[in-house]
């Protein structure tokens, strides 16, 4: 077995995630020009390969580059990697599958005319699990208050970017305070998400996230859960705009993903939430896992 457990695959390659493979010019690198997405595995299957490939492509259209391949050429690139991932590690489980495209390399300077071309590379390791006690117990969110979620009319949290700075910054006060997470407030004082998730609430039996307005990325398993998930489970969803002072008329709290799905909050700072397995966001969860096998068996071409 390979001692790597993090694969890589750049612009076709594959190497340990520990080699170094872009150029030191690479505009990903020096200036965060690059775009993103996540997939994980639900029983050895992409779960929505089509949404987040999708996603991928309206930021690419948004930064104004092309992507290095098309979306069936591009999952052979990701079906080589796993296999090579599987051969190394031994690992036959639930994968995390991350792929970022850059502008490319080229002469120093901030002019795009200046980047060669795009390129990419792909990482795939276990899928992270949230750890059993914080799914019991519920994760602990602390509220920024240093900083504000990037305008919509500036850098658009709508784009899965390579520039996560802000998110790292909020990020790092909650986990000054000794919080798992944050929540993020734009502007006008509306919450927003989480340094990397989206963020709801339950009210009245009714579930509440933030609408894409709010300044936030359209993330796919929230999506799911407003259209389709919620009627499944018997649950009322929609968007609605919520300030800190909406917080203690709030039931429950709960974060989504695609890693973690629905992941229960126990607390934002002092305000306390519902966990257990009476809740909402525990039949949104259970309903989560059905439309996650169910979407497996009907997409054996997505199997790695």
């Amino acid at each position: 077995m390979c001692a790597h457990i993090i694969q890589a695959n750049t612009n076709g390659r594959l190497h340990a995630a520990d080699e170094p493979s872009i150029s030191p010019l690479n505009r990903g690198f020096l200036y965060g020009d690059a775009i993103y997405e996540v997939w994980r595995t639900h029983e050895g299957v992409i779960f929505t390969w089509e949404q987040h490939w999708a996603r991928l492509e309206r930021s690419a259209r948004a930064l104004h580059f092309e992507l290095p391949l098309v979306a069936g050429a591009m999952m052979v690139e990701i079906k080589r990697t796993v296999a090579r991932y599987r051969e190394c590690s031994g690992n036959l489980g639930e994968l995390y599958i991350r792929l970022q495209v850059t502008r490319g390399g080229g002469a120093i300077g901030l002019d795009p005319a200046l980047a060669d071309r795009s390129d990419f590379v792909l990482l795939v390791q276990p899928c992270p699990e949230v750890a059993a006690e914080k799914l019991r117990d519920g994760l602990q969110l602390s509220l920024a208050t240093e900083l504000r979620r990037n305008p919509v009319d500036a850098l658009s949290p709508a784009w899965k970017t390579g520039n996560y700075l802000n998110n790292i910054l909020c990020l790092r006060e909650a986990r000054s305070r000794g919080a798992d997470e944050v929540v993020i407030l734009n502007h006008a004082g509306e919450v927003t998400e989480a340094a990397v998730s989206n963020i709801a609430f339950v009210r009245d039996g009714v579930v509440l996230t933030p609408p894409l307005s709010a300044g936030i990325l359209g993330g796919i398993t929230r999506d799911l859960i407003l259209n389709e998930v919620a009627l499944a489970a018997g649950v009322t969803a929609r968007e609605e705009r919520v300030r800190p002072a909406d917080f203690g008329g709030m039931s429950e709290c709960f974060l989504l993903s695609t890693t973690k799905d629905v992941g229960p909050v126990a607390a934002i700072d002092a305000v306390r939430f519902t966990v257990g397995q009476a809740t909402v966001s525990a039949r949104l969860k259970a309903a989560f896992a059905n439309y996650a096998r169910a979407y497996a068996a009907a997409h054996p071409e997505l199997r790695v």
